[in-house]
């Protein structure tokens, strides 16, 4: 898309990828708390935009939405970090959910049910999912993990592009892929269909309540808990 002179018309490519930010933004409001807002998200996600659309090369051999999304959403995830959106005790929280989780399947060899986990944190089942919608942030990777293990800054920005040039970096993708797929069939009947519906058919979680037939917030305690059975699952990976 250019101008009349032959340039880059970057007004007219923001406006085209703006839905593109607003939808990034929404779906990632899903695993944050109610103090992150969704204009803020899209204003930095605008900034990323503008800066997919300097960096942008053709030759590649990437589609520029592809491209356009992973800068999205690395300045967006900056913005969280740098902020730190979650306390430190929801931070805990979600921990604590995960190790007791670890613990009881370790004890049990199966998936714990919600009250069995409620009982190994001491809380009853009102509390325990209360707790749930608190830590809804909940995520597979926790924003302090992309520091990488030498407290590397630009990790997250090296990840995000061109993989592709590094085997090793492929093959370790490709096993956790594979164990997440194994970790997720293992889940609870209704806690796959709703990591199905969210992350494969981008469904959000108003749309996911009606489907199952329950409130918004209880989708909310289960994808918390979802995520929380499968870190616990992928520890070793």
């Amino acid at each position: 898309m250019y101008t009349a002179k032959g340039q880059l018309d970057r007004d007219a490519l923001i406006r085209q990828y703006s839905p593109l930010v607003r939808r990034l933004a929404h779906h990632m409001m899903a695993k944050l708390p109610a103090s992150v807002q969704v204009d803020d998200l899209i204003q930095v996600g605008l900034i990323g935009l503008s800066e997919a659309l300097t960096r942008f090369e053709a030759t590649q051999g990437v589609q520029f939405e592809t491209f356009a999304s992973q800068r999205i959403r690395g300045a967006m995830i900056d913005e969280l970090r740098e902020n730190d959106w979650m306390s430190r005790g929801s931070r805990k929280s979600q921990k604590e959910i995960e190790m007791a989780v670890h613990n009881l399947e370790n004890l049990l060899g199966r998936s714990p049910t919600e009250t069995e986990i409620a009982n190994e944190l001491d809380l009853t089942l009102q509390e325990y999912q209360t707790l749930l919608g608190k830590v809804q942030g909940a995520q597979l990777v926790y924003l302090e993990d992309m520091g990488g293990d030498d407290g590397d800054e630009n990790f997250l920005d090296r990840h995000m592009v061109d993989n592709n040039s590094d085997p090793m970096q492929l093959l370790r993708n490709h096993r956790l892929r594979k164990a997440l797929v194994e970790a997720i069939k293992t889940l609870p009947e209704r806690e796959q269909y709703i990591m199905s519906m969210y992350y494969e058919q981008d469904m959000n979680l108003k749309e996911i309540a009606a489907v199952l037939g329950i409130t918004e917030s209880r989708v909310c305690q289960l994808h918390s808990q979802s995520i929380a059975r499968l870190r616990a699952k992928m520890r070793t990976h």
